[in-house]
Order: structure tokens, then C-alpha cells, then sequence
């Protein structure tokens, strides 16, 4: 594992450590370590199927632990004590639809032993007020998921979970959401977030973990993690193949997007040389620095589809939905 920071936080609201987890003959996640500290940002990244669903469905007490130690708060989050310390953002989730959004919200804090008077303080902070009295069949995608983030944060968490939060959202939305969820870090909240936009993670957590294939391969600053790449990127359309572009001095990967040839390169001047030598006529070139998308391709060593896929229901197969009692 390339860990390029080495954080040493005296309270921790999430810990899972030598995390191992199998669905079958599947090795879902294998000796991981993941700690959140309070008022912390850390953003899970990598491939699908390289096991953030494992983790949430772990942390969240829907998986029960197979080997290794999972901690919510000081906690066990199959206890329903603990879980009352965590909040849930999902990518979707189905609300009745007859419901109004101040019933969700005061239900979800009934679910987590608060007082329901805390429902109309937390629509105002996630500024969806206007919705309090509107039916969850008559709330468009993005406004779905503010209501998923007034629920998470009723009880006053000491950590939230976000999957995929911000899909749907426009970008003054979005502006909105990191907004809120800063102020609530301010105040001692830890978030754990999974994202598929990597830029959004760079702007807005502290640490980046990557995940790949059940194993954690490297912790650290997203501005750190970029810095593992070389300084520089070579941009180029090209009629070379990626295999020919690999073989040129100093080319460690290469990827494409819309004809497009990114090429990570530890010498870019000789690079370049030998691509307008073997082909003269490529056209768009441009030399830039590396970034945490660039650096997520080199740690993973494989697109985001080429992984096999986590069961889509992070639930134990093997029908243990056990819950410690209180």
C-alpha cells in the first residue's frame, strides 16, 4: 500500500480494522483500514466492484462482520444505540410517496430517538422549508436527495454516510450541499462519502482512501495523491495505438476518452519527441499537470468497469441480518 500520510487521531467516529469480508468464494475486502475522525472529510474512491459498498453496508450495521473490528462512534453499529450516532445519504432510496417531506424528516428523527422538533430546525439549514408541507411523489430527483440530507442529519450524527450524494444535483446544488456539510464539520461531524466525480472529492475532502480490488493501495491528501503521478500529462489525438504509445520512453499509462490519448509519462520531453516522430501528424497536444482522476487510473491500474461487481444489496447472502441487541 503507498500511504503517503500517516494521520494520528485521538477520536475517531468510524474505525474498521483487517477488515475481510466474502460473498462466496468472493474476497470483497481483504485487511482493510479506515478511520474518519471527527469533523474529517474522507472520500472512498475506486473502481466498481473494488468494495465501497462492502464498507458502507459494515459501517451502516446492514453486513455483519466477518473478521475485524468495526466501530461507529465507539460502538457496534449492528447495535441500534449506535446507529442513532450515524446519518445515511444514499444515491436513491424509495419514499412512500403519499408522505409530506416534514413527515419523513420527523420520522427519521423518531427513528433515531430525537425529538421531532428538531425537523423543522434541519429543513431550514438544508433549505428545503418551502417543502416542509409537499408530498414525496411531487419532489423531483435533486430535491430527494436534500430531503436524504435533512434525514441523515436530524439526529445531530457524529458520522454521516453519503453514496453518491450529489447525483442529480445542479451545481449551485451542489454549492449548497458541500455548504451544509461543512458547517455540520465545523461542529464535530465526520463524513465518509463514495463518489464517482473525482473532482468533486478533491475540492471537498481531507483525505482520499482508494480502494482496488479489496485492498486499500493508498491514503492521503488529494493534492498528495496526485503528486505520486509525474508532474505532467501529455494530451494528444494520435493515430498510434495505446499499445505502441506504452512502448515510448517514459510512458506509464494511457487512456482515452472521445479520441483523446492521455498519456502519463515520467519523461514528457523525450515523450513527445518520439510521438511527433512516429506520428507527425497528431494534432492537439497539450502538456498538463496530473490530477487525483489521473492518479485514481494509476493506483487502480484498470477503468472503473473492469472489477468484478459487488452484490448490488450490500446484505449477507448467507441470510445473517443478525442485530446485537441495545
Amino acid at each position: 500500500m503507498q500511504d503517503v500520510q500517516d494521520v494520528q487521531d485521538v477520536q475517531d467516529v468510524l474505525e474498521m480494522t483487517a477488515i475481510r469480508h466474502h460473498y462466496g468464494d468472493h474476497l470483497a475486502l481483504d485487511d482493510v483500514e479506515l478511520r474518519v475522525a471527527a469533523g474529517e472529510c474522507v472520500a472512498l474512491l475506486g473502481p466498481n466492484g473494488a468494495g465501497k459498498t462492502t464498507v458502507i453496508g459494515l459501517a451502516t450495521g446492514l453486513l455483519a462482520r466477518q473478521r475485524g473490528r468495526v466501530r461507529v462512534a465507539g460502538g457496534d453499529p449492528r447495535r441500534a444505540a449506535t446507529r442513532r450516532h450515524l446519518g445515511v445519504v444514499q444515491q436513491s432510496i424509495g419514499f412512500p410517496r403519499t408522505l409530506t417531506v416534514r413527515e419523513l424528516v420527523r420520522g427519521a428523527a423518531v427513528r433515531a430517538g430525537t425529538p421531532v422538533s428538531a425537523a423543522g430546525a434541519v429543513l431550514a439549514e438544508v433549505g428545503i422549508a418551502e417543502l416542509a408541507r409537499r408530498r414525496a411523489g411531487g419532489l423531483s430527483g435533486g430535491q430527494q436527495q436534500r430531503v436524504q440530507l435533512a434525514m441523515g442529519l436530524v439526529a445531530d450524527p457524529d458520522l454521516l454516510l453519503l453514496d453518491e450524494p450529489t447525483v442529480g444535483l445542479d451545481v449551485a446544488s451542489r454549492r449548497a450541499f458541500w455548504s451544509t456539510l461543512q458547517a455540520r464539520r465545523d461542529r464535530g461531524t465526520g463524513v465518509l462519502v463514495t463518489t464517482h466525480l473525482v473532482a468533486e472529492a478533491a475540492a471537498v475532502a481531507d483525505r482520499v482512501v482508494v480502494l482496488a480490488r479489496g485492498r486499500v493501495v493508498a491514503v492521503g491528501a488529494p493534492a498528495e495523491l496526485a503528486a505520486l503521478l509525474p508532474d505532467r500529462t501529455i494530451t494528444a489525438r494520435t493515430r498510434l495505438d495505446d499499445a505502441t504509445v506504452c512502448t515510448l520512453p517514459g510512458v506509464g499509462a494511457v487512456t482515452r476518452t472521445g479520441g483523446l490519448a492521455r498519456i502519463a509519462s515520467t519523461a514528457v520531453e523525450r515523450t513527445v519527441r518520439c510521438l511527433l516522430a512516429h506520428d507527425p501528424d497528431l494534432t492537439d497536444l497539450r502538456v498538463e499537470g496530473a490530477d487525483l482522476e489521473q492518479a485514481l487510473l494509476h493506483l487502480t491500474g484498470a477503468p472503473s468497469d473492469t472489477e468484478p461487481d459487488e452484490p448490488a444489496d450490500p446484505r449477507p447472502t448467507d441470510g445473517r441480518t443478525e442485530e446485537v441487541p441495545a
